[in-house]
């Protein structure tokens, strides 16, 4: 487990992602971390890979500028490994249910992979 003092934490992820923070949340990131999203769009066999610290930051930018509500429902820890569920809400009723694997390192997220889907 990282001695990091700034270690990233289930608490400082829950806080970011529920008070919509994704410029915190980009702050998590080490400079090279990857990022990978599998949906309906982007199956398994071709996920999209969003790379480094900088395209990390604009996809929090977007993500958290949208007009809904997002919370962290259940978030274990071990090691060098983090893990969550994110129910999000828009306010028409449009539901997304996200669930993330992180790899740690350093303190940082140095991979993270993301699996969501929505109501169509």
């Amino acid at each position: 487990m990282p001695t990091n003092a700034h270690a990233v934490s289930v608490s400082e992820i829950k806080y970011a992602i529920e008070n919509r923070d994704g410029r915190r949340l980009a702050n998590m990131y080490a400079d090279d971390a990857v990022l990978r999203v599998v949906d309906r769009d982007n199956p398994p066999s071709k996920p999209r890979e969003i790379r480094g610290k900088v395209a990390i930051t604009a996809y929090w930018d977007d993500v958290c500028g949208r007009t809904m509500t997002h919370k962290v429902e259940e978030a274990v820890a071990a090691g060098d490994r983090l893990a969550f569920t994110q129910a999000c809400s828009y306010p028409e009723g449009g539901k997304v249910l996200c669930l993330a694997m992180l790899e740690l390192k350093d303190g940082k997220i140095a991979q993270q992979t993301a699996v969501q889907v929505w109501d169509e």
